[in-house]
This record gives C-alpha cells, sequence and structure tokens, in this order.
C-alpha cells in the first residue's frame, strides 16, 4: 500500500492515507502489445487470390470411358473382365490400354486373402504403362 505524499515525515501511520488509484501502465502495455499482434495479422488475413473462373455450366462429356474389370481372387489369380491371365498377358493388356485415347477406367478388386506381392504387382505395372484412371474397388472388406 501506498502513502501520499504529504503523509511522510515524522507523522503517525494513523494520518496515513490509503492510495484507491488503479494503476494503469501494465493495462496499457497489454493493450499495445495486442494493437501490434493485430496489425501485424489483418495483412495475412486479409491476403486474397483473384481466379478468374469460367462462367456457365461445363460441357457434358459424350463419350464414356471403357472400363476394364482386373479380379484378384484368393489363390492370387489374377482376372482380366473375367478371364484368368498370367504375368506377361497382364502387361500386353494394359500396354494396348495405355495406347488407347481416352485411356480407359482400370477397376482392380482384389479378395481381402489374396497375395499382397500379386496386387502390388498389378499396381506397379499400371504405372509403368501409363494407366492413370485407376481404382480399388471393395476396399470396405479390408476395414475390421
Amino acid at each position: 500500500m501506498s502513502m501520499s505524499p504529504k503523509s511522510r515525515g515524522l507523522r503517525k501511520s494513523a494520518d496515513a492515507e490509503v492510495m484507491m488509484d488503479i494503476n494503469t501502465t501494465p493495462l496499457i502495455d497489454v493493450m499495445l502489445v495486442l494493437l501490434v499482434m493485430l496489425i501485424i495479422t489483418i495483412p495475412i488475413q486479409l491476403h486474397a487470390v483473384n481466379l478468374e473462373m469460367p462462367v456457365g455450366t461445363p460441357p457434358t462429356n459424350e463419350i464414356k470411358p471403357e472400363k476394364v474389370q482386373i479380379d484378384i481372387d484368393e489363390k492370387s489369380t489374377v482376372y482380366w473382365q473375367g478371364l484368368p491371365v498370367n504375368a506377361a498377358e497382364l502387361d500386353e493388356k494394359m500396354t494396348q490400354l495405355a495406347a488407347m485415347n481416352p485411356q480407359p477406367e482400370v477397376h482392380i478388386r482384389p479378395n481381402k486373402d489374396c497375395q499382397y506381392a500379386v496386387f502390388a504387382n498389378v499396381l506397379s505395372t499400371s504405372k509403368r504403362k501409363g494407366l492413370s484412371k485407376m481404382a480399388v474397388i471393395g476396399h470396405e472388406q479390408f476395414v475390421q
């Protein structure tokens, strides 16, 4: 507690008056820090990228891409559209698909009991051949 300057000296402490003013220096310091933070962050929040987006409806795709189904059964046998194929035949068929324009969609449906190496081989072959429209069908069977 602080006393007024008049009460200093030889007077008794009973005559001392308590100063009832609030110290505003810490309040001003906090407000200045918040103001500086606000000034720094506002330009970041207002940063915008102006894009010129097309107006109207997009054209419809009249050409529906072909779908190729590749199945892998529990014995890790690979099937192309329902017919069993070996690795060389799979490689040749994927080369033919990569040359087509537009590329067909390739749907791979592995069985959860098949060997992962066979599934990974099918995926790596498709990537090597340049097939970009790939989908793994039936992945919900792997969730336990």
